[in-house]
């Protein structure tokens, strides 16, 4: 299935990316920009971002292994944009 119009890049292109990387490096961060450059593509418009995330997600490959480095385990959750205020002072 074509995942990204602009670069006709496939789910099978990043399926293979992904595990490509997991094969050369096992304890790699595998990032979409990774991907695209594996690839050697680059993001254009962006709109295929949400189908390109969920088709990385989706490969067994993706996760890195459980013995993360020490500086890389118990990180803070990224902060979300959940928040009614966005850290905006109510003068805003």
């Amino acid at each position: 299935m074509i995942i990204c119009h602009c670069q006709n890049i496939t789910d099978h292109d990043i399926n293979a990316a992904i595990d490509w990387m997991r094969a050369s490096d096992d304890k790699t961060i595998i990032t979409p920009g990774k991907v695209y450059r594996a690839l050697g593509k680059a993001a254009d418009c962006g709109g295929c971002m949400p189908l390109f995330l969920s088709t990385m997600r989706a490969n067994d490959n993706l996760e890195v292994p459980s013995t993360l480095p020490m500086h890389l385990r118990n990180l803070k959750a990224a902060a979300t944009q959940d928040t009614a205020h966005e850290r905006r002072h109510e003068s805003y």
